[in-house]
């Protein structure tokens, strides 16, 4: 696959990174759920395997962040922080894709 198509594949990623899950997080909030502390963490406790997927994406979110920090500045990336903001207050299946695809038109630039 070209560096083209692959980038082109990463933003396409990372819009259904933002669109799927959303779509569940709205009818989440839609049924009643809430994003409060307590609420929330009842939530994504609710059953072993929902606590598992949820620790699973949040220790995976934090072991991307910290490498992308370290990352970004030989890689050309500018305003790195700007990820793991996304990381956090969208999700990890949108800023992975969308980090790796600006990345890879730094590569470009190079």
């Amino acid at each position: 696959m070209s560096t083209k198509n692959a980038t082109l594949v990463l933003f396409v990623l990372a819009l259904l990174g933002v669109v799927v899950p959303w779509y569940f997080n709205i009818a989440f909030l839609l049924d009643g759920g809430s994003f409060a502390p307590g609420p929330f963490v009842a939530a994504v406790s609710a059953n072993k395997l929902v606590a598992g997927i949820t620790w699973d994406v949040y220790i995976a979110a934090a072991a991307f962040s910290v490498w992308l920090l370290q990352d970004a500045p030989a890689a050309g990336v500018r305003r790195p922080w700007i990820y793991v903001v996304l990381t956090f207050g969208i999700g990890l299946a949108f800023s992975l894709p969308l980090y790796m695809a600006i990345r890879g038109r730094c590569d470009e630039r190079v």
